[in-house]
């Protein structure tokens, strides 16, 4: 019968995909048009303010008349329009708004307004947000844990041990510090209990490493000249077309930490690497360093490294976790 006929499955799967396409490219094109309908209504609002000295409570009457002209289309309360005179306020240039704001939802843009005054960190979290399709929960996230301050401010030896361009995609790739605010740890936990946390939130902590990379596996064996040796995080970056070496440290950095990664990625090279694939990057995860010892650490090590900190949300103190009530005194409180 045709359904299983695997031409014809293969042909089906062609015109899903292109209906998808299609449809994808209709709802950016009416993004497009809504954010730009609201720019130039903004646009307008601010104008006859300025020329004619109408004052803020024209924003009401212009929400009740038009409510009244499209009752089916939402969008224009008094709140939605003081946006939209905002939303043209801070970005006085069309084209702009046409070429890059406009490649954003709507709600996107009145997230940035909320969050953020300086105009090129909104112009950062706009190209991050189209190039990562972030939800808008993701971008209040990114932009409430400082992750244009973060991106590519790790310490790394890239520039003398990858070739250009990989050497500054690999150093973009990686932030300074990293936060692991989903995590229920103490600020004392040690190595192999963040590594385990880490593990389990997986999906928090592939959004905090960032687009691209696909987890391969924690305290990952591997034998060298018949002993074993555990390598605390393996990754592939899908873009990079590399392995990624993550190893963690409860304290502060150590030059010998240097030397071991180095070791792992000569390993990881030797018996993983593909072909096709870029020499490994590593990264070392530790509670603090110093900036000069990391330099000095790594500037003579062949392998690229990199050194970030990263941060904890503390557990709650024994103290008051003793003095809060229990699952059990709960339910027997509301019974």
């Amino acid at each position: 019968m045709l359904p299983q006929d695997p031409n014809y499955q293969a042909f089906l799967a062609v015109l899903k995909d292109r209906i998808r396409a299609a449809q994808l490219r209709a709802g950016l094109a009416v993004n497009q048009e809504l954010v730009s309908l609201y720019w130039r209504i903004g646009s307008d609002i601010l104008d006859r303010q300025e020329r004619l000295g109408w004052g803020a409570k024209v924003v009401d009457q212009v929400s009740q008349d038009l409510t009244r002209s499209f009752p089916g289309m939402k969008g224009f309360s008094p709140r939605n329009l003081k946006y939209m005179r905002r939303f043209a306020q801070e970005y006085p240039d069309g084209e702009f708004v046409q070429q890059v704001a406009a490649q954003i939802p709507w709600f996107h843009n009145c997230v940035l307004l909320d969050k953020l005054t300086d105009h090129q960190e909104r112009i950062w979290y706009i190209r991050k947000t189209i190039e990562h399709g972030w939800s808008r929960n993701i971008l209040v996230h990114q932009i409430e844990s400082g992750l244009h301050k973060r991106q590519g401010q790790a310490l790394t030896n890239f520039a003398q041990n990858l070739p250009q361009p990989q050497s500054d995609l690999a150093r973009e790739l990686l932030k300074n510090p990293y936060s692991f605010d989903f995590l229920t740890v103490s600020e004392n936990a040690q190595e192999r209990e963040i590594e385990t946390a880490l593990v389990t939130h997986i999906k928090d902590f592939l959004l905090e490493l960032g687009k691209g990379f696909a987890f391969v596996g924690s305290q990952y064996h591997m034998e060298v000249g018949g002993q074993d040796f555990y390598l605390d995080l393996l990754f592939y970056h899908l873009y990079l077309r590399c392995y990624v070496v993550i190893e963690m440290k409860a304290g502060e950095f150590k030059p010998e930490y240097a030397g071991k990664l180095n070791f792992y990625l000569t390993a990881v090279d030797d018996l993983l690497r593909h072909p096709d694939d870029k020499p490994a990057i590593g990264l070392l995860l530790c509670k603090s360093h110093n900036s000069l010892i990391v330099e000095y650490a790594l500037r003579d090590v062949a392998k690229p490294i990199g050194v970030s900190s990263y941060e904890l949300t503390s557990a709650l103190p024994e103290n008051i976790k003793s003095s809060l009530p229990t699952i059990e005194e709960l339910e027997a409180e509301l019974k």
